[in-house]
Protein backbone atom coordinates (compact mmCIF):
# COMPACT_ATOMS: atom_id res chain seq x y z
CA UNK A 1 0.00 0.00 0.00
CA UNK A 2 1.40 2.95 -1.09
CA UNK A 3 2.06 6.16 1.37
CA UNK A 4 -0.87 8.11 0.56
CA UNK A 5 -3.50 4.99 0.73
CA UNK A 6 -2.14 3.87 4.26
CA UNK A 7 -2.27 7.49 5.53
CA UNK A 8 -5.85 7.85 4.09
CA UNK A 9 -6.93 4.66 5.80
CA UNK A 10 -4.96 4.91 9.27
CA UNK A 11 -6.17 8.44 9.60
CA UNK A 12 -9.68 7.56 9.08
CA UNK A 13 -9.61 5.37 11.82
CA UNK A 14 -7.87 6.95 14.46
CA UNK A 15 -9.95 9.84 13.67
CA UNK A 16 -12.88 7.54 14.18
CA UNK A 17 -11.43 6.95 17.38
CA UNK A 18 -10.43 9.96 18.37
CA UNK A 19 -14.17 11.38 17.54
CA UNK A 20 -15.64 8.66 19.78
CA UNK A 21 -13.63 9.42 22.60
CA UNK A 22 -15.44 12.84 22.43
CA UNK A 23 -18.57 11.33 21.74
CA UNK A 24 -17.95 11.17 25.43
CA UNK A 25 -18.44 14.15 26.46
CA UNK A 26 -21.16 15.07 23.27
CA UNK A 27 -23.45 12.35 23.35
CA UNK A 28 -23.42 12.45 27.11
CA UNK A 29 -23.96 16.29 27.39
CA UNK A 30 -28.13 15.74 26.27
CA UNK A 31 -28.45 13.00 28.60
CA UNK A 32 -27.71 15.22 31.94
CA UNK A 33 -31.76 15.72 32.33
CA UNK A 34 -32.32 11.72 32.38
CA UNK A 35 -29.19 10.97 34.24
CA UNK A 36 -30.36 13.43 36.75
CA UNK A 37 -33.86 12.43 37.18
CA UNK A 38 -33.36 8.54 37.47
CA UNK A 39 -30.51 8.79 39.89
CA UNK A 40 -31.98 11.75 42.45
CA UNK A 41 -29.81 14.80 42.07
CA UNK A 42 -29.96 18.05 40.08
CA UNK A 43 -28.50 18.67 36.66
CA UNK A 44 -26.08 20.71 37.75
CA UNK A 45 -24.75 18.36 39.92
CA UNK A 46 -25.31 15.73 37.18
CA UNK A 47 -22.87 17.88 34.97
CA UNK A 48 -19.98 16.50 37.28
CA UNK A 49 -20.04 13.54 34.95
CA UNK A 50 -18.63 15.42 32.72
CA UNK A 51 -16.40 17.43 34.39
CA UNK A 52 -14.55 14.52 36.12
CA UNK A 53 -14.47 12.93 32.35
CA UNK A 54 -12.53 16.07 30.91
CA UNK A 55 -10.81 16.58 34.06
CA UNK A 56 -9.23 13.20 33.72
CA UNK A 57 -9.30 13.35 30.40
CA UNK A 58 -6.89 16.52 30.21
CA UNK A 59 -4.67 15.28 33.37
CA UNK A 60 -3.92 11.74 31.63
CA UNK A 61 -3.07 13.02 28.61
CA UNK A 62 1.09 13.74 28.84
CA UNK A 63 1.16 10.85 30.97
CA UNK A 64 0.34 8.94 27.82
CA UNK A 65 2.09 11.12 25.35
CA UNK A 66 5.32 10.38 27.35
CA UNK A 67 5.03 6.55 28.04
CA UNK A 68 4.59 6.27 24.10
CA UNK A 69 7.86 8.36 23.82
CA UNK A 70 9.38 5.23 26.19
CA UNK A 71 8.00 2.14 25.03
CA UNK A 72 6.08 3.40 21.67
CA UNK A 73 2.66 3.69 20.98
CA UNK A 74 0.99 -0.16 21.33
CA UNK A 75 0.91 -0.95 24.79
CA UNK A 76 -0.93 2.48 25.85
CA UNK A 77 -3.01 2.79 23.23
CA UNK A 78 -4.22 -0.61 24.37
CA UNK A 79 -4.80 0.42 27.64
CA UNK A 80 -6.32 3.94 27.21
CA UNK A 81 -8.90 1.80 25.02
CA UNK A 82 -9.62 -0.78 27.56
CA UNK A 83 -10.13 1.75 30.00
CA UNK A 84 -12.32 3.88 28.04
CA UNK A 85 -14.48 1.13 27.12
CA UNK A 86 -14.54 -0.04 30.64
CA UNK A 87 -15.75 3.04 32.40
CA UNK A 88 -18.21 3.18 29.52
CA UNK A 89 -19.81 -0.54 30.67
CA UNK A 90 -19.54 0.43 33.76
CA UNK A 91 -21.55 4.02 33.67
CA UNK A 92 -24.12 1.73 31.75
CA UNK A 93 -24.54 -0.43 34.34
CA UNK A 94 -24.21 2.25 37.91
CA UNK A 95 -26.85 1.95 40.32
CA UNK A 96 -26.04 5.20 41.98
CA UNK A 97 -24.80 8.74 41.00
CA UNK A 98 -21.49 8.39 42.81
CA UNK A 99 -20.66 4.54 41.19
CA UNK A 100 -21.52 6.68 37.79
CA UNK A 101 -18.95 9.34 38.30
CA UNK A 102 -16.11 6.90 39.16
CA UNK A 103 -16.46 4.88 35.91
CA UNK A 104 -16.93 8.61 33.79
CA UNK A 105 -13.35 9.09 35.88
CA UNK A 106 -12.18 5.92 34.90
CA UNK A 107 -13.70 6.79 30.98
CA UNK A 108 -11.78 9.32 30.86
CA UNK A 109 -8.35 8.30 32.11
CA UNK A 110 -8.97 5.61 29.44
CA UNK A 111 -9.65 8.32 26.84
CA UNK A 112 -6.71 10.48 27.33
CA UNK A 113 -4.77 8.12 25.25
CA UNK A 114 -6.28 9.08 22.01
CA UNK A 115 -5.40 12.50 21.00
CA UNK A 116 -2.34 12.21 21.78
CA UNK A 117 -1.02 8.83 20.72
CA UNK A 118 -3.30 9.20 17.36
CA UNK A 119 -1.47 12.54 16.19
CA UNK A 120 2.01 10.82 17.53
CA UNK A 121 1.25 8.31 15.10
CA UNK A 122 0.64 10.11 12.08
CA UNK A 123 3.51 12.85 12.72
CA UNK A 124 5.63 10.09 12.45
CA UNK A 125 4.79 8.02 10.53
CA UNK A 126 4.33 10.85 7.36
CA UNK A 127 5.88 13.92 6.56
CA UNK A 128 5.14 16.81 4.31
CA UNK A 129 1.60 17.03 2.67
CA UNK A 130 0.98 13.24 2.95
CA UNK A 131 1.21 14.42 6.75
CA UNK A 132 -1.26 17.50 6.31
CA UNK A 133 -3.78 15.68 4.81
CA UNK A 134 -3.69 12.83 7.62
CA UNK A 135 -3.80 15.19 10.10
CA UNK A 136 -6.62 17.39 8.78
CA UNK A 137 -8.71 14.27 8.00
CA UNK A 138 -7.74 12.74 12.01
CA UNK A 139 -8.94 15.94 12.89
CA UNK A 140 -11.88 15.93 10.57
CA UNK A 141 -13.44 12.62 11.46
CA UNK A 142 -13.23 13.94 15.17
CA UNK A 143 -14.92 16.67 14.48
CA UNK A 144 -17.83 14.99 12.78
CA UNK A 145 -18.10 11.98 15.33
CA UNK A 146 -18.42 13.99 17.70
CA UNK A 147 -20.67 16.93 16.08
CA UNK A 148 -23.19 13.93 15.77
CA UNK A 149 -22.66 12.92 19.15
CA UNK A 150 -25.37 15.24 20.35
CA UNK A 151 -28.24 13.69 17.37
CA UNK A 152 -27.06 10.75 18.21
CA UNK A 153 -27.58 10.58 22.16
CA UNK A 154 -30.58 12.40 21.65
CA UNK A 155 -31.93 9.74 19.78
CA UNK A 156 -30.60 6.49 21.76
CA UNK A 157 -31.32 8.45 25.08
CA UNK A 158 -34.77 8.44 23.21
CA UNK A 159 -35.23 5.40 22.01
CA UNK A 160 -33.63 3.10 24.57
CA UNK A 161 -32.31 5.10 27.85
CA UNK A 162 -29.37 7.71 28.87
CA UNK A 163 -27.52 4.30 29.81
CA UNK A 164 -26.89 2.81 26.18
CA UNK A 165 -25.96 6.43 25.32
CA UNK A 166 -22.93 5.98 28.00
CA UNK A 167 -22.18 3.05 26.38
CA UNK A 168 -21.59 4.22 22.65
CA UNK A 169 -17.64 4.90 23.48
CA UNK A 170 -17.04 1.28 23.45
CA UNK A 171 -17.42 1.20 19.81
CA UNK A 172 -13.70 2.35 20.01
CA UNK A 173 -12.68 -1.43 20.81
CA UNK A 174 -13.78 -2.23 17.40
CA UNK A 175 -11.34 0.26 15.86
CA UNK A 176 -8.24 -1.28 17.12
CA UNK A 177 -7.70 -4.18 15.54
CA UNK A 178 -7.75 -2.30 11.94
CA UNK A 179 -4.75 -0.13 13.09
CA UNK A 180 -2.76 -2.61 15.24
CA UNK A 181 0.23 -2.97 12.86
CA UNK A 182 0.25 0.69 12.33
CA UNK A 183 0.90 1.61 15.41
CA UNK A 184 3.35 -1.16 15.85
CA UNK A 185 7.70 -0.77 17.23
CA UNK A 186 8.57 2.68 18.43
CA UNK A 187 10.00 3.77 21.78
CA UNK A 188 13.51 4.38 23.58
CA UNK A 189 13.58 1.51 26.39
CA UNK A 190 14.01 4.12 28.62
CA UNK A 191 12.32 3.82 32.40
CA UNK A 192 9.55 5.94 33.42
CA UNK A 193 10.19 8.51 35.88
CA UNK A 194 6.99 7.73 38.11
CA UNK A 195 7.35 10.89 40.52
CA UNK A 196 7.81 13.63 37.43
CA UNK A 197 4.67 11.86 36.07
CA UNK A 198 3.06 12.02 39.91
CA UNK A 199 3.96 15.67 39.68
CA UNK A 200 2.63 16.70 36.31
CA UNK A 201 -0.94 14.93 37.03
CA UNK A 202 -1.53 16.69 40.13
CA UNK A 203 -0.08 20.33 39.03
CA UNK A 204 -2.24 19.10 35.77
CA UNK A 205 -5.32 18.73 37.95
CA UNK A 206 -5.21 21.48 39.78
CA UNK A 207 -5.31 23.70 36.86
CA UNK A 208 -7.92 21.94 35.30
CA UNK A 209 -9.91 22.12 38.32
CA UNK A 210 -9.15 25.73 38.96
CA UNK A 211 -10.30 26.30 35.35
CA UNK A 212 -13.56 24.53 35.72
CA UNK A 213 -14.55 26.18 39.77
CA UNK A 214 -17.43 28.36 38.11
CA UNK A 215 -19.31 25.43 37.24
CA UNK A 216 -17.91 23.24 40.16
CA UNK A 217 -17.74 25.03 43.06
CA UNK A 218 -15.39 26.68 45.74
CA UNK A 219 -14.58 23.62 47.14
CA UNK A 220 -12.86 22.15 43.82
CA UNK A 221 -10.93 25.62 43.11
CA UNK A 222 -9.77 25.54 46.50
CA UNK A 223 -8.72 21.82 46.00
CA UNK A 224 -7.05 22.73 42.74
CA UNK A 225 -4.98 25.93 44.00
CA UNK A 226 -3.61 23.97 46.76
CA UNK A 227 -2.40 21.27 43.74
CA UNK A 228 -1.37 23.89 41.23
CA UNK A 229 0.62 25.75 44.01
CA UNK A 230 2.20 23.08 45.73
CA UNK A 231 3.04 21.34 41.92
CA UNK A 232 4.70 24.34 39.96
CA UNK A 233 7.57 24.45 42.65
CA UNK A 234 7.81 21.00 42.49
CA UNK A 235 8.13 20.08 38.86
CA UNK A 236 10.50 23.26 38.56
CA UNK A 237 12.95 21.52 40.77
CA UNK A 238 12.12 17.60 39.28
CA UNK A 239 12.68 19.42 35.58
CA UNK A 240 15.94 20.88 36.64
CA UNK A 241 17.35 17.62 38.09
CA UNK A 242 16.40 15.67 35.64
CA UNK A 243 15.92 17.29 32.74
CA UNK A 244 15.69 14.18 30.55
CA UNK A 245 12.63 12.81 32.85
CA UNK A 246 9.06 12.69 32.27
CA UNK A 247 8.69 16.19 31.57
CA UNK A 248 11.99 17.05 29.08
CA UNK A 249 13.17 20.81 29.69
CA UNK A 250 13.92 20.63 26.07
CA UNK A 251 10.31 20.84 25.45
CA UNK A 252 8.83 22.80 28.11
CA UNK A 253 11.54 25.63 27.05
CA UNK A 254 10.88 25.56 23.55
CA UNK A 255 8.75 28.31 22.78
CA UNK A 256 7.18 26.77 19.85
CA UNK A 257 5.53 24.29 21.56
CA UNK A 258 4.00 26.53 24.12
CA UNK A 259 2.56 29.86 21.84
CA UNK A 260 1.36 26.90 19.63
CA UNK A 261 -0.63 25.31 22.11
CA UNK A 262 -1.57 28.37 23.78
CA UNK A 263 -3.07 29.66 20.79
CA UNK A 264 -4.58 26.47 19.35
CA UNK A 265 -6.52 25.95 23.04
CA UNK A 266 -9.18 28.72 21.94
CA UNK A 267 -10.68 26.59 19.28
CA UNK A 268 -12.19 23.81 21.79
CA UNK A 269 -12.88 26.61 24.23
CA UNK A 270 -15.12 27.46 21.45
CA UNK A 271 -16.59 24.05 20.72
CA UNK A 272 -16.64 23.04 24.46
CA UNK A 273 -18.82 26.63 24.88
CA UNK A 274 -21.20 25.68 22.42
CA UNK A 275 -21.64 22.13 23.45
CA UNK A 276 -22.81 23.35 26.69
CA UNK A 277 -23.79 26.47 25.60
CA UNK A 278 -26.54 25.74 22.56
CA UNK A 279 -28.23 23.14 24.02
CA UNK A 280 -29.18 24.58 27.34
CA UNK A 281 -29.98 27.65 25.41
CA UNK A 282 -32.18 25.76 22.83
CA UNK A 283 -33.63 23.52 25.60
CA UNK A 284 -34.82 25.79 27.61
CA UNK A 285 -37.09 27.01 24.47
CA UNK A 286 -38.68 24.03 24.33
CA UNK A 287 -36.28 21.91 21.78
CA UNK A 288 -36.08 18.27 22.35
CA UNK A 289 -32.86 17.24 22.20
CA UNK A 290 -32.83 14.94 19.25
CA UNK A 291 -33.48 18.36 17.22
CA UNK A 292 -30.36 20.52 19.21
CA UNK A 293 -28.15 17.19 17.41
CA UNK A 294 -30.47 17.74 14.33
CA UNK A 295 -29.23 21.31 14.03
CA UNK A 296 -25.76 20.71 14.66
CA UNK A 297 -25.21 17.57 12.18
CA UNK A 298 -24.10 19.95 9.03
CA UNK A 299 -21.14 20.66 10.62
CA UNK A 300 -19.87 17.28 9.96
CA UNK A 301 -20.15 18.25 6.07
CA UNK A 302 -17.93 21.06 6.89
CA UNK A 303 -15.84 18.97 8.92
CA UNK A 304 -14.87 16.21 6.61
CA UNK A 305 -14.41 19.15 3.83
CA UNK A 306 -11.62 20.79 6.22
CA UNK A 307 -8.60 18.79 5.45
CA UNK A 308 -7.88 19.96 2.04
CA UNK A 309 -7.72 23.15 2.67
CA UNK A 310 -5.71 22.16 5.88
CA UNK A 311 -3.20 20.33 3.93
CA UNK A 312 -3.21 23.65 1.23
CA UNK A 313 -2.60 25.90 4.40
CA UNK A 314 -0.15 24.17 6.09
CA UNK A 315 1.77 23.64 3.11
CA UNK A 316 1.64 27.18 1.92
CA UNK A 317 1.22 29.69 4.67
CA UNK A 318 3.02 27.17 7.47
CA UNK A 319 1.56 25.98 10.78
CA UNK A 320 1.55 29.29 12.88
CA UNK A 321 -0.20 31.51 9.81
CA UNK A 322 -3.05 28.60 9.94
CA UNK A 323 -3.57 28.70 13.61
CA UNK A 324 -4.25 32.77 12.94
CA UNK A 325 -6.77 31.82 10.46
CA UNK A 326 -8.70 29.44 12.75
CA UNK A 327 -8.75 31.95 15.16
CA UNK A 328 -9.87 34.61 13.74
CA UNK A 329 -12.91 31.81 12.35
CA UNK A 330 -13.24 31.12 15.77
CA UNK A 331 -13.87 34.33 16.76
CA UNK A 332 -16.07 34.81 14.45
CA UNK A 333 -18.13 31.91 15.42
CA UNK A 334 -18.34 33.06 18.98
CA UNK A 335 -19.91 36.11 18.02
CA UNK A 336 -22.26 34.71 15.79
CA UNK A 337 -23.52 32.10 17.97
CA UNK A 338 -23.73 34.89 20.92
CA UNK A 339 -26.24 36.78 18.72
CA UNK A 340 -28.11 33.33 17.24
CA UNK A 341 -28.33 32.46 21.43
CA UNK A 342 -29.72 35.88 22.41
CA UNK A 343 -31.92 36.38 19.48
CA UNK A 344 -33.03 32.59 19.25
CA UNK A 345 -32.25 32.42 15.39
CA UNK A 346 -31.52 28.61 14.37
CA UNK A 347 -29.66 29.65 11.31
CA UNK A 348 -27.27 31.91 12.87
CA UNK A 349 -26.69 29.24 15.74
CA UNK A 350 -26.14 26.22 13.26
CA UNK A 351 -23.95 28.79 11.27
CA UNK A 352 -21.71 29.42 14.34
CA UNK A 353 -21.48 25.48 14.97
CA UNK A 354 -19.75 24.98 10.95
CA UNK A 355 -17.98 28.12 11.75
CA UNK A 356 -16.32 26.56 14.71
CA UNK A 357 -15.82 22.60 13.31
CA UNK A 358 -13.78 24.84 10.58
CA UNK A 359 -11.37 26.33 12.92
CA UNK A 360 -10.99 23.15 14.96
CA UNK A 361 -10.29 21.53 11.52
CA UNK A 362 -7.87 23.75 10.48
CA UNK A 363 -6.49 24.54 14.18
CA UNK A 364 -5.78 21.05 15.69
CA UNK A 365 -3.02 20.13 12.69
CA UNK A 366 -1.32 23.65 12.69
CA UNK A 367 -0.83 22.95 16.55
CA UNK A 368 0.37 19.01 15.66
CA UNK A 369 2.40 19.96 12.72
CA UNK A 370 4.20 23.25 14.02
CA UNK A 371 4.99 20.94 17.61
CA UNK A 372 5.82 18.08 15.68
CA UNK A 373 8.78 19.89 13.54
CA UNK A 374 10.31 21.78 16.75
CA UNK A 375 10.78 18.93 18.86
CA UNK A 376 13.08 15.93 18.12
CA UNK A 377 11.39 12.36 17.90
CA UNK A 378 12.89 11.25 21.14
CA UNK A 379 10.61 13.81 22.85
CA UNK A 380 7.68 14.49 20.53
CA UNK A 381 5.23 11.91 22.10
CA UNK A 382 5.74 14.08 25.22
CA UNK A 383 5.73 17.98 23.27
CA UNK A 384 2.50 16.37 22.10
CA UNK A 385 0.94 15.54 25.47
CA UNK A 386 1.64 18.89 26.98
CA UNK A 387 0.70 21.02 23.76
CA UNK A 388 -2.66 18.62 24.05
CA UNK A 389 -3.02 19.09 28.07
CA UNK A 390 -2.96 22.63 27.18
CA UNK A 391 -5.24 22.71 23.85
CA UNK A 392 -7.79 20.20 26.49
CA UNK A 393 -7.59 22.85 29.06
CA UNK A 394 -9.10 25.48 26.73
CA UNK A 395 -11.94 23.18 26.45
CA UNK A 396 -12.64 23.30 30.29
CA UNK A 397 -11.99 26.84 30.06
CA UNK A 398 -15.15 26.89 27.57
CA UNK A 399 -17.64 24.73 28.97
CA UNK A 400 -16.94 26.40 33.08
CA UNK A 401 -17.47 29.68 31.46
CA UNK A 402 -20.78 28.97 29.67
CA UNK A 403 -21.62 26.63 32.77
CA UNK A 404 -20.60 30.01 35.58
CA UNK A 405 -21.45 32.81 33.86
CA UNK A 406 -24.65 31.81 31.57
CA UNK A 407 -26.84 32.44 34.49
CA UNK A 408 -25.26 36.06 35.12
CA UNK A 409 -24.97 37.14 31.24
CA UNK A 410 -27.06 34.58 29.90
CA UNK A 411 -25.85 32.04 27.26
CA UNK A 412 -25.22 34.02 24.77
CA UNK A 413 -23.53 37.17 26.98
CA UNK A 414 -20.89 34.22 28.41
CA UNK A 415 -20.56 33.13 24.40
CA UNK A 416 -19.49 36.60 23.19
CA UNK A 417 -16.99 36.83 26.64
CA UNK A 418 -15.37 33.88 25.32
CA UNK A 419 -14.38 35.30 21.86
CA UNK A 420 -11.32 37.67 23.58
CA UNK A 421 -9.30 33.77 23.61
CA UNK A 422 -8.94 33.37 19.99
CA UNK A 423 -7.82 37.36 19.49
CA UNK A 424 -5.23 36.47 22.63
CA UNK A 425 -4.23 33.28 21.00
CA UNK A 426 -3.89 35.50 17.57
CA UNK A 427 -1.22 37.60 20.33
CA UNK A 428 0.27 34.70 21.45
CA UNK A 429 1.39 32.85 18.15
CA UNK A 430 2.13 36.42 16.43
CA UNK A 431 6.28 35.79 17.41
CA UNK A 432 5.88 32.15 15.40
CA UNK A 433 4.24 34.25 12.16
CA UNK A 434 6.91 36.30 11.75
CA UNK A 435 9.52 34.39 13.05
CA UNK A 436 9.26 31.54 10.40
CA UNK A 437 7.61 33.53 7.56
CA UNK A 438 6.26 31.78 4.56
CA UNK A 439 7.28 28.09 3.82
CA UNK A 440 9.37 27.52 0.99
CA UNK A 441 6.76 24.85 -1.07
CA UNK A 442 9.92 23.31 -2.65
CA UNK A 443 11.08 22.49 0.86
CA UNK A 444 8.44 21.55 2.36
CA UNK A 445 8.40 17.79 1.76
CA UNK A 446 6.20 16.94 -0.76
CA UNK A 447 6.00 13.27 -1.85
CA UNK A 448 4.69 10.37 -0.19
CA UNK A 449 6.64 10.84 3.11
CA UNK A 450 8.06 7.52 4.84
CA UNK A 451 6.04 4.32 4.44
Amino acid sequence: MTAPQDARRISLLLGLLFGLAGMGSSSAAVALPAVAAELGTSVAVAAWTISGYVLLLAVATPVYGRVSDLVGVRIPLLVGVGLMSLGALGATVASSFELLLVARVLQGAGAAAVPTLGVTVLSARFEGEVRGLALGRLAAVAAAVSCAGPLLGGVVQDRVGWRAVMALPVLGLLVLPFIWRAVAGGGSGARLDVVGAVLVAGTSAGLVMIVQSPSTGVTVAAVGAVLLAAGTPLVARRVRRHPHGFLPASVIRNGTVLRSALAASALPASWFAMLVGIPAALVAEGWLAWEVGLLMLPSTVVALLTPRATAWLLLHRGGPQTLVVAASVAAGALLVSALGTSQMWPVAVGGAVLLTTFAFGLGQPAMIAAVGDAVGSEVRGAALGVATLVFLVGGSVGSAVVAGLGEVLGIGGSLLSLAVLPLLGIVAILPEVRRHGLPHVADAGLGDGPG
